[in-house]
């Protein structure tokens, strides 16, 4: 920490140039220092805040010294709403350079002309979908803190917001509103971005993107060329859910528990389409592998990652049937241990081998099929209950010359995965256990382990590793593991197997038969099949005049004056994909358009995204932690390896880009869910609203029906359970200060958040008990000058104070840079601010030119440095702001803003506290000069003892023995560590942890 603290001196010009402009070209800003603090009151008073309507235009005659208000939390947040617009009005105006336009020295475009490092924070952008809950107001509370700290910080902050625009909910809408989806979507944002200003979220709206934008999807279609021209975009037939009704696709959401739509109530069909699909698997190795370089991820979303990925190192077996090689059934597996328990093999029901079933089984096997044209009902655990036929197939098994096993088709399997078939082992995979048991299979047992200690223990699927039973040929009595590597060899050896990897990940199907969606950029053509359309002719879009009924398919096969087009290659007669993309697609690539958002040559320059990315941290709920981040995962790896950004990883390498790779995010934050108080009637389990609840004493309601007290718990906000929170309803109660710091105290932005409006009062206790010492700083203003701390002539109170204010400020930044407990800071806010409550600024010498601490006063004296107290409030407020950001701004005011200046030099002094540099901690400060050594015995606490830190040898072994001396000195010494004639107990072990400040006896 730099040694003093300059302090204002009158007459100083405070403030930037760019606001300064703004000020004197937008209207008149008339600002006035609080009056003087009246510090026995019992009732909160702020100077009068300025209304809505006249913030403004106030004169300096209209503010008397002696007008007192209660706090009035809205006129405050209003007032620095309109402050901040004036201020980013005048930062855009004085900005004339075409943001479009790149910038470029010697030639050269380069991202920034900025000297400040960048950084990069992204809270998950939300559909529109027209009000904001408490999840969204939570993450974006956390991003907006984050960002507010960074800019204090001194770096360069990027921190946008835009929309998910997209989606099948707005066509919905669109459809039983009867007004087109764009006009909807529209309407939502601009409510939204309503709310979100309630919030007093400063996002960079100049970089504002929608995905519904055909200025956006012209390159969300453009990125999917780019695939299809590296062979990752690609079509096939793929199974969908058909309304037979409604004649359309539905989406696996749209089909209910019993198989039927929605919309119509028809039997949901399961038919085959040819479908567009980006080939994921091609990157599974570098999405597995890169896992591990994202070191700030959660370990349980990579986790999630890696099983979705589902990387399996087995076995791929040639299982012949009818004993001929030429009709041979291809199985993997990642437990060849276990080949001697085969008893069966399972096909999907499109595999080819079934094109030889026999006669006498094809209509059993073609009725089977019809039958899973219908969504299948699910288990209690939402599994697919396992049916299928016998084929009247047989396969002979490799390493048991002779055995024949039958092959069954099956619902669980399905034809796009892996091979399209597996092998039944009933005796050691749950799955074939219990399709065997439908079959009257009994099941063969060859592994013995823990489950089983013996060959003839059997209870249901024993699927851990052991040790292969006596039936096992060759390979008896092996360990599962030493089996594995053995029956590869042999297999391979006598070319009916092969060591193989396989993934569980499947591509990604990104066809929508919907309107609302960016279409996907191919023609059909009869001669020439399908066609990219150029380059040039981006944007293809959406036709506005459209009828949206629900029915009848894609509404864009409608449209023939859309539909039919020539083909860019032959210029015959074509079509145009009715497809749309998957939303999902939209929103995996969002963060590198933000770095360039009104690029009209590409998606982003290669410039600007190389120097933004990666994000540095990315913030939303845990829900998305597979198919999202995943997604946008492959895509920016995509862009990385195409060179659309990046260096290359042998330059990143080399440079130590963390996480490089096209890695997309760096720091993934995760919020846990926001929790409403529920409550149920006992007996029936119904939801009560809340009006069906006496909440007159809210911690012991009572169900009005019944008299009795109701079914309590926590649980996901929502509208069947009564228990959702209106934000704009908390804002107007409570303001929008103290509900983003209730938000951030009341749990670590992990975990589960249960909602409690009442507690919300102990954020406003505390921003009143803040005003309170600001009052105290600016009716106490030290003289100008420069404060020098020097701990040599501190009191006692005042080298608390110093010690208490940089430990704040170091965990404060700990906290905004690495942990984001924003709960535990609030709570060191607190502590530091209840002490300034106890503490009173001394009269100072206004004569001196340099302010200097009090003499060491009496012991029961709480007056402290006029300088070290105002230096401990601005730390505390500067602290304070990027999370209660308004009052923040009102306090910063209060304490810097002069009592009567000419109305140009309140236009001159004005400065925002968030133009301030973030405060800075002093290593030297943190030293104590006592600790508190808890004494524990048997490890529970007994008693404490407390010594100078400058008594404590530096000798392990002197330290032991001075705190052993003075813990038997302790009165209490007697009842835990002597006997009843006071000699000490035996001690076995005396542990000393925490440099002295622990010490535990174990007798």
């Amino acid at each position: 920490m730099s040694s003093c603290l300059k302090l204002a001196s009158p007459g100083m010009t405070l403030g930037r140039p760019g606001l300064k402009r703004a000020f004197l070209s937008h209207g008149r800003l008339h600002l006035t220092r609080i009056p003087s603090f009246n510090a026995s009151a019992t009732t909160p008073y702020l100077y009068r805040p300025f209304s809505h309507s006249s913030a403004f235009s106030a004169t300096h005659s209209d503010l008397k010294p002696n007008t007192l208000k209660p706090v009035d939390y809205a006129a405050i947040e209003q007032k620095w709403l309109k402050r901040w617009k004036l201020g980013k009005d005048a930062a855009r105006s004085a900005t004339s350079a075409d943001t479009a336009t790149p910038k470029e020295i010697n030639g050269k475009e380069v991202a920034s002309l900025s000297d400040k490092e960048k950084f990069y924070i992204l809270s998950m952008f939300p559909y529109p979908s027209g009000n904001l809950h408490m999840g969204h107001v939570r993450v974006y509370t956390i991003s907006d803190a984050l960002a507010r700290a960074r800019r204090m910080m001194g770096f360069d902050v990027v921190h946008p917001m835009g929309w998910d625009a997209f989606g099948l909910p707005a066509e919905n809408a669109a459809i039983e509103r009867s007004i087109h989806p764009n006009e909807w979507t529209v309407k939502n944002i601009d409510i939204m971005k309503g709310q979100m200003e309630k919030i007093l979220a400063d996002f960079d709206w100049d970089r504002e993107l929608r995905t519904c934008s055909p200025e956006y999807y012209q390159w969300t279609q453009y990125l999917f060329l780019k695939l299809h021209e590296a062979g990752l975009a690609y079509q096939k037939e793929a199974v969908v859910n058909w309304d037979p009704i409604d004649q359309t696709v539905l989406a696996n959401e749209q089909v209910d528990s019993e198989g039927k739509s929605w919309r119509s109530g028809a039997v949901v069909e399961k038919r085959k389409l040819r479908q567009w699909f980006f080939k994921i698997t091609e990157y599974a190795d570098d999405l597995l592998q890169d896992l591990d370089r994202l070191q700030h991820w959660p370990e349980r979303v990579k986790q999630m990652q890696r099983n979705w990925i589902g990387k399996s190192q087995g076995a791929e077996f040639d299982f012949k049937v009818n004993g001929s090689g030429k009709d041979a059934i291809q199985v993997f597996t990642s437990r060849p241990d276990t080949v001697y328990g085969v008893q069966f093999l399972a096909v999907s029901t499109e595999h080819p081998i079934l094109d030889a079933v026999p006669k006498r089984h094809q209509k059993e096997l073609e009725d089977f099929k019809e039958s899973l044209k219908t969504v299948s009902s699910s288990g209690s655990d939402g599994e697919i209950k396992p049916e299928g036929v016998d084929t009247g197939l047989f396969a002979d098994h490799p390493f048991l010359p002779g055995t024949k096993i039958p092959v069954y088709a099956v619902n669980y399997v399905v034809s796009d995965y892996g091979t399209g078939a597996v092998m039944g082992v009933p005796g050691h995979d749950e799955r074939d256990f219990n399709f065997a048991q439908t079959q009257g299979i009994e099941a063969k047992y060859v592994i013995v382990n823990e489950e089983a200690k013996t060959e003839g223990e059997t209870k249901g699927a024993l699927t851990a590793r052991g040790v292969l039973s006596g039936d096992c040929g060759e390979f008896s009595h092996m360990s599962s593991e030493e089996a594995h590597k053995a029956i590869i060899s042999k297999a391979d050896a006598l070319g009916f197997g092969r060591e193989k990897t396989s993934f569980r990940i499947r591509d990604w199907l990104l066809s929508r038969q919907r309107y609302w969606g960016a279409p996907i950029p191919m023609i059909h053509c009869h001669g020439c099949g399908p066609v990219p359309v150029p380059e040039k002719d981006l944007p293809v879009v959406l036709p506005v005049d459209v009828e949206l009924t629900g029915r009848g398919g894609s509404p864009l096969k409608q449209i023939e004056s859309w539909v039919n087009c020539s083909c860019p290659k032959c210029g015959g007669n074509a079509k145009r994909d009715t497809d749309t993309m998957d939303t999902f697609v939209d929103s995996s690539w969002y963060f590198l358009r933000y770095l360039d958002p009104h690029n009209k040559s590409l998606p982003f320059s290669h410039a600007k995204a190389t120097a933004g990315m990666p994000v540095d941290i990315y913030i939303g709920g845990v829900e998305h932690a597979i198919l999202h981040l995943l997604y946008s995962r492959f895509l920016s790896k995509f862009a990385w390896k195409t060179g659309l950004y990046g260096k290359g990883a042998a330059v990143e390498d080399k440079e130590g880009k963390d996480p490089g790779h096209g890695e997309p995010f760096k720091v993934l934050v995760t919020q846990g869910m926001v929790q409403g108080r529920t409550f149920k009637d006992p007996v029936t389990g119904a939801f009560l609203h809340p009006t069906e609840v006496d909440l007159t004493d809210p911690q012991n309601p009572i169900q009005i029906s019944t008299g009795k007290a109701p079914a309590e718990s926590y649980e996901k906000m929502s509208k069947s359970k009564f228990n959702g929170v209106d934000p704009s309803d908390m804002i107007a109660a409570h303001g929008a200060d103290a509900t983003r710091l209730h938000i951030l105290y009341k749990a670590p932005p992990s975990e589960e958040l249960e909602w409690d409006e009442q507690s919300i009062v102990g954020m406003q206790r505390f921003l009143i008990k803040v005003w309170r010492v600001v009052g105290q700083s600016a009716a106490n203003q030290s003289s100008s000058g420069v404060f020098i701390p020097d701990i040599q002539t501190m009191n006692e109170d005042e080298r608390e104070l110093w010690r208490l204010t940089n430990y704040t400020i170091k965990e404060l930044t700990t906290s905004l840079q690495n942990t984001y407990a924003f709960n535990t800071s609030i709570a060191f806010l607190i502590k530091l601010t209840n002490q300034l409550s106890n503490l009173t600024p001394a009269p100072q010498d206004t004569s001196a030119q340099t302010t200097t601490l009090s003499k060491k006063p009496k012991k029961n004296q709480t007056q402290v440095s006029p300088a070290l107290f105002q230096h401990s409030v601005e730390a505390l407020v500067k602290m304070l702001s990027p999370l209660a950001p308004a009052f923040g701004e009102e306090c910063w005011e209060a304490m810097h803003d002069s009592s009567s200046p000419s109305e140009q030099d309140v236009q001159l002094l004005h400065r925002s506290v968030f133009s301030e540099p973030w405060p800075v901690h002093d290593d030297a400060a943190l030293k104590e000069d006592k600790v508190v050594c808890g004494v524990q015995v048997n490890g529970k606490g007994r008693f404490t003892i407390e010594y100078e830190v400058s008594d404590l040898p530096k000798d392990k072994a002197a330290q032991e023995q001075f705190l052993r001396d003075m813990i038997y000195k302790h009165e209490r010494a007697g009842k835990w560590l002597k006997d009843d004639q006071g000699v000490a107990k035996a001690v076995k072990k005396m542990i000393v942890v925490k440099g002295g400040k622990n010490v535990n006896f174990v007798i």
